[in-house]
């Protein structure tokens, strides 16, 4: 698939109407994505609020969004960037929930994370809630494990993960530093609780860490004990939770055969999000900054195909026109969630803040962010 065919599923992928169900939180005021003088207000609304404010956009947002971007990053990068800046009273954080609470956490009392759409969240973040991370810890501590035991939660989790997490020993981490934070893990117990992403756990420990994937088990929240044995988990090195990312767990091994065969000489690059069997085939296998990376530092001429969000591919296939840059997957892989963050409801939030009035403040409360902060800071302190 090349750039012409990304831009036609970008189009397919971005007719939902900023007036549906979204625009009801904003109370009639969201403007509308055909106003003619849309991307106007928005320079307006940003420069009225200079320097008071910062927006952070994540790679995955709609090109719309990044244009008006200060930092543009991954979770890692816009979380290090949340916590460097002290001086900004307002941060429009355009990514995901899980995302700008990482960022009230990190801040300072003082400064406001506001996400421009309350819609805007993590499929896999949903796949782990803290009554069921509770009950899964409390089967590894009735089995003797658990003091052996350091949880390392994906950044892609809610705050009271992170938060049960540093209570009890462990760090968040990133696509980009799983492997450091595993490595950390295993400095201090026997065995490691990964959640919620079961494929960057399982990936990291198999092709990274050389551990064997007999060493891995899979915990499945909604079966009693996780649907496994207690010998299971005395004997698992790493104890993997059953959650994955709705993007990433598209892609498939006939999507790289598929493509090898059609495009002679293409290299395979994928998210370590995606499925063990799709990372063992591919060519290259890393975070978001590293696909970027990947693409920027390669010869002009060369040829890759993409396993990650959509709107960041077309980004590269725009961007490297000099490369033959496809999508892996056959069809429209967007993040719908990340993709909830548009032009209109970042005019919206920002105008509203230059009337003053702040919406859609993002705030978790002290007690959970208190230990989420430790997982973080712990995350944040990995060589």
């Amino acid at each position: 698939m090349g750039s012409s065919r990304l831009s036609e599923l970008l189009l397919l992928g971005q007719g939902a109407d900023p007036k549906s169900e979204r625009g009801v939180s904003c109370d009639g005021e969201l403007p509308t994505a055909s106003d003619p003088q849309l991307v106007e207000r928005a320079r307006a609304a940003r420069a009225a609020l200079g320097n008071r404010a910062m927006v952070l956009g994540h790679h995955y947002q709609r090109d719309e969004v990044i244009q008006f971007a200060d930092i543009t990053g991954d979770s890692f990068k816009l979380a290090q960037a949340a916590q460097a800046n002290d001086s900004a009273e307002f941060i429009f954080f355009c990514g995901v929930h899980f995302m700008a609470e990482s960022a009230d956490i990190l801040t300072s009392p003082n400064q406001k994370i506001i996400l421009p759409d309350l819609a805007a969240g993590c499929s896999m973040a949903d796949m782990a809630t803290a009554k069921q991370v509770d009950d899964c810890w409390k089967a590894l501590e009735k089995v003797g494990v658990a003091s052996k035991t350091t949880p390392i939660t994906y950044m892609n989790s809610s705050a009271a993960i992170k938060s049960f997490t540093g209570k009890n020993g462990g760090a968040v981490c990133t696509s980009s530093n799983a492997m450091r934070a595993l490595n950390w893990a295993f400095e201090k117990g026997e065995k490691v609780l990964f959640l919620p992403d079961q494929h960057l756990g399982r990936n990291t420990a198999v092709l990274n860490l050389g551990l064997k994937l007999e060493d891995c088990v899979l915990w499945n929240p909604w079966k009693p004990n996780g649907g496994l044995s207690d010998d299971q988990i005395i004997a698992a090195r790493v104890i993997l939770w059953r959650g994955h990312c709705s993007v990433h767990g598209r892609f498939s091994l006939e999507n790289i055969t598929q493509m090898r065969a059609r495009v002679p000489g293409v290299q395979i690059l994928v998210h370590p999000e995606c499925q063990h069997e799709v990372v063992s085939n591919a060519d290259v296998v890393g975070s978001t900054e590293m696909i970027i990376q990947t693409i920027e530092n390669s010869a002009p001429g060369s040829k890759w195909a993409v396993g990650t969000e959509l709107n960041l591919v077309q980004r590269l296939a725009n961007r490297f026109s000099d490369r033959e840059v496809h999508f892996l997957d056959k069809t429209v892989c967007y993040c719908s969630t990340m993709n909830r963050i548009d032009l209109p409801h970042l005019v919206w939030v920002m105008e509203s803040l230059v009337a003053g009035r702040l919406v859609n403040q993002i705030s978790v409360d002290s007690q959970t962010a208190t230990y989420a902060k430790v997982a973080l800071e712990r995350m944040l302190a990995l060589p």
